[in-house]
């Protein structure tokens, strides 16, 4: 949905607005793109907020809205593990007890469970899962345990800023390519000389190319999960960061319309593969590794997602100088393959679980 999202809103800055009723009403094609997206955002979050009711969350508790279950009972299922770890609960001992929101029980017999047990003892809810209360760590301990990664989710993290660094050079700086590079545009010249008219020209013209990659993501997610049964996620992973990798290569060596236009495909299958990242720690024999770190998994999770954010900030501050070194903005599509590159080979090192 992201990628067809993009494809119709890329279009829109593609088009010629000047040269339309709507541009010369609105006063140029910036205010009549901006104004047109403005309606569009106001349709969609008017939709977003009348398309049902929301029911507030002390009728849910209550079971309010399950009639057609027979009666208002909330039926809540409290898990035990053994250890926790990052991998799956498979052969761990999990023990599950079941009791109705009115205060009864749901007893029933044992059964197994992924291999672990499953029971439901008639006990009341107050003496279901009986704790040890342990001090909470203190911020220092927390930041600290955050510095303290495990191998694995370093190359993670080195993984996703390597791909993300590769991305935002595309997705912030490749119209300005297309404008400088391609169409021998200059976005200083005279507002009306024949350079910035090129300039602006080629600006347009990138959209159609960001335009494609949007719909190549779409595309391409659609049928992700087949490539991974098929070949397997390590390959697709790799992969894909590699077809992306010469895809800007060759978009820099061409420098032409056709080019802008073949390769931003590659940018799509880029983008939908950075959403298939693995975030599994194991041992080499495939057994779940137990975290012993007081940092948690959402911490993880936050930890590895900051990397688009550290991604953004690393390139605004170094781009731009390298850009005026190198003297053109074929710079631009060039880091981005060579980002991708060292993703790729980052990503030999992600554990992948049994994908």
């Amino acid at each position: 949905m992201a990628g067809l999202g993009g494809f119709m809103g890329y279009a829109l800055g593609a088009m010629d607005w000047d040269s339309t009723f709507i541009g010369e009403m609105l006063g140029g094609h910036v205010r009549a793109v901006f104004t047109v997206i403005t309606f569009l955002f106001v349709i969609c979050v008017s939709a977003t907020l009348t398309a049902f009711s929301e029911l507030p969350l002390d009728e849910i508790e209550k079971g309010i809205g399950f009639s057609d279950l027979g009666e208002q009972v909330q039926e809540t299922t409290f898990t035990q593990v053994s250890d926790i770890s990052y991998g799956t609960l498979r052969g761990e001992q999990v023990q599950e007890t079941t009791f109705t929101q009115n205060g009864g029980t749901s007893a029933g017999d044992s059964k197994d469970v992924e291999g672990g047990h499953k029971f439901k003892p008639p006990m009341p809810p107050d003496l279901i899962l009986p704790t040890i209360e342990e001090a909470p760590p203190s911020l220092k301990q927390y930041i600290v345990s955050i510095f303290q990664l495990p191998y694995s989710l370093r190359i993670l993290c080195a993984t996703n800023l390597f791909c993300w660094m590769a991305h935002v050079c595309y997705s912030l700086y490749f119209t300005d390519f297309v404008g400088e590079s391609v169409f021998g545009g200059d976005p200083m010249a005279p507002p009306e000389s024949e350079s910035h008219a090129l300039y602006e020209e080629g600006v347009r013209f990138g959209c159609w190319g960001m335009s494609m990659y949007s719909l190549s993501c779409a595309c391409y997610s659609t049928i992700i999960d087949k490539l991974i049964k098929r070949f397997r996620a390590k390959r697709v992973y790799v992969g894909g960061l590699l077809f992306y990798s010469t895809g800007m290569m060759l978009m820099a060596l061409t420098k032409s319309k056709f080019g802008v236009i073949l390769f931003s495909w590659t940018a799509g299958v880029m983008y939908s593969t950075l959403f298939t990242m693995p975030y599994f720690e194991i041992s080499l024999e495939g057994d779940p590794i137990v975290s012993t770190q007081i940092r948690g998994l959402g911490t993880d999770l936050a930890i590895v997602q900051a990397m688009v954010f550290l991604a953004q900030f690393c390139l605004s501050l170094g781009l731009g100088t390298v850009i005026s070194l190198a003297g053109t903005t074929t710079v631009v599509v060039v880091v981005a393959s060579l980002l991708a590159f060292c993703g790729a080979l980052t990503a030999q090192h992600v554990l992948y679980l049994d994908l």
